[in-house]
């Protein structure tokens, strides 16, 4: 592949607006397989790093990723260049990049194909049969553990959080996720505890099927959250709007009692 059919790709996969450039470099590099300069919209690839061109399809994705991202960001930002952020590979990032790399399979470009080594193939399975559902398993019955352990902790006059702090010393927001993981069914224990956690987080019913959906259907963790912050993000506008009067209206009554109060004491001294 060359510098312009690696660009023309990358189009084709999704359409960019912003004017950018790809360049091999030839060189080889120990500390990043590729780089991404906002400012001059430079996509630079250590070609020397790879072996395969799938292995370089990953990472011209990976770029062009930070590339897209900086367009919205541009966009967002009145057509000006928005202020560098220390942190780039955040959740949003890595849903984005997961979906141009399913668009980039769709599309046959790439392809991620353990059959290829019969080997990793056999530590997959067992990776999956061994360790991933076992702990997840563990982590339901826990959940279910710590559940019991609040309601004998309330007939015993003791308080849960002291007992889940000093007394079996778990980080309390591990109990509340292990907890919610342990009213899920046995059959999610394949999916992992981390996914489990995904799952468990969603309030309703609905939400908790099509993260689970999601999950089974090969989406990644990223990208199953970004879903479920998406859709709680689509409230309804008269909705939005009534919940914001309501908080503007508790704050308005909160300040008044309070400015009373100031000029009730200000009028006795």
């Amino acid at each position: 592949m060359d510098n312009e059919s690696i660009k023309q790709m990358l189009l084709d996969i999704q359409e960019s607006e912003l004017e950018f450039t790809v360049t091999m470099t030839g060189k080889e590099s120990k500390r990043v397989n590729g780089l991404y300069k906002p400012d001059t919209r430079e996509i630079l690839l250590h070609n020397k790093n790879f072996k395969t061109d799938t292995q370089l399809i990953y990472t011209s994705i990976h770029e062009y990723t930070h590339h897209l991202i900086n367009e919205e960001e541009i966009k967002a930002n009145g057509g000006k260049n928005p202020p560098h952020c220390a942190r780039s590979h955040t959740n949003y990032f890595w849903a984005k990049f997961h979906s141009l790399l399913d668009a980039a399979e769709e599309k046959g470009y790439y392809k991620i194909d353990i059959s290829g080594s019969p080997e990793l193939e056999a530590l997959t399975k067992e990776i999956r049969e061994k360790y991933i559902t076992p702990n997840g398993k563990i982590m339901i019955e826990l959940g279910k553990c710590l559940i019991k352990a609040h309601s004998l902790c309330e007939a015993a006059n003791i308080r849960y959080e002291d007992y889940v702090d000093r007394v079996l010393q778990l980080p309390r927001n591990t109990a509340k996720s292990v907890t919610k993981v342990g009213m899920l069914p046995e059959e999610d224990a394949e999916l992992g505890f981390d996914n489990m956690k995904i799952i468990a987080s969603q309030r309703k019913v609905s939400d908790r099927a099509k993260a689970q959906d999601a999950i089974k259907n090969g989406k990644s963790p990223d990208s199953v959250i970004a879903m479920m912050k998406k859709k709680a993000k689509a409230v309804d506008p008269k909705e939005k709007l009534e919940k914001e009067r309501e908080r503007l209206t508790k704050t308005i009554n909160e300040l008044t009692h309070r400015l009373e109060f100031v000029e009730e004491s200000l009028a006795n001294l």
